[in-house]
This record gives C-alpha cells, sequence and structure tokens, in this order.
C-alpha cells in the first residue's frame, strides 16, 4: 500500500469553511505546504473535498 504526497497549491481565500478544515487536517497551512498520508479510505475522501486546491502523487 502506498502512501499519497500532497501539496497545496492553491490558497483558502473565498474557499468554504469545512474545506479550509479538511486540508489544516491533512497538514496543510499554506500555499506550497506537502505532506505525506497514508493510503486509506479517509484520506482519500478528504483528498476528494479538496481536489480543486491540491495537486497529489504517490510517493
Amino acid at each position: 500500500m502506498a502512501d499519497y504526497r500532497i501539496k497545496l497549491i492553491k490558497g483558502f481565500q473565498g474557499r468554504k469553511d469545512n474545506q479550509i478544515a479538511t486540508a489544516h487536517s491533512l497538514g496543510l497551512r499554506k500555499i506550497g505546504d506537502v505532506t505525506i498520508q497514508p493510503d486509506n479510505e479517509a484520506t482519500k475522501g478528504k483528498i476528494a473535498k479538496i481536489a480543486h486546491l491540491i495537486e497529489v502523487t504517490e510517493a
């Protein structure tokens, strides 16, 4: 099972509170932040919710 490398590429200006909270739960605070997350259903759901703000690659 591979991990995901997630990078925040767009800011939070004008975004909904739940999208900001989802990004923060992944450890993304500002543009350019990168985090490694496990490949599980919870992570996939979070990625789907903010897919337009992030760039995802396999780590």
